[in-house]
């Protein structure tokens, strides 16, 4: 299992606890439409550049079923072997340029949805522990990028502390 994995399974189930995020905006209607399926876009640097194919229903999916997923689409997109098909109708996109080297990035919203989380890279830090120890802790820097249209900053600050909950304490997402 990869982080990738731990990291779709855990925004699929923050997802339903906060569904404006898995969303699209209609801006003809000027209208939100909320999704009854979470159809997971994972940008993917190829040669011909950024693409974002779509997990499709990967609210559906274990922890094992997203890993084996992630593979198959990012195997797909790095051999150009991905539709127009493939890069539509994605509910939310998740962005990690922690394998560049990148610590923090700002992340464009890929229309028409209303969000995308970002990652950065994961490093081994001192953070102060129980009676301020200094203890060594793997650090990951996660953000967010949301249309003020559909959400509010208030509920994007709750959405990421979801998906960092369950990220400390992977093994349970198994419950889900």
């Amino acid at each position: 299992l990869t982080l990738m994995a731990l990291l779709v399974r855990a925004m699929c189930v923050a997802l339903k606890k906060f569904p404006i995020l898995n969303s699209t905006f209609d801006d003809e209607a000027g209208a939100i439409i909320y999704k009854e399926y979470v159809n997971m876009g994972i940008a993917v640097d190829t040669d011909r550049g950024l693409v974002v194919p779509s997990i499709r229903n990967a609210d559906r999916l274990s922890v094992v079923g997203a890993g084996e997923a992630l593979v198959a689409l990012a195997n797909k997109a790095r051999a150009n072997q991905f539709s127009i098909d493939d890069l539509r109708g994605g509910t939310f996109t998740i962005t990690n340029v922690g394998p560049m080297g990148g610590t923090f990035a700002t992340p464009i919203i890929n229309h028409p949805e209303v969000a995308i989380l970002g990652l950065g890279r994961s490093r081994r830090m001192p953070v102060f522990g129980a009676g301020d120890v200094v203890k060594a802790a793997t650090i990951l820097p996660v953000y967010i990028s949301f249309d003020h249209r559909a959400i509010d900053g208030v509920t994007a600050a709750k959405f990421t502390r979801e998906v960092v909950a369950m990220l400390e304490k992977p093994q349970l997402l198994l419950l889900y």
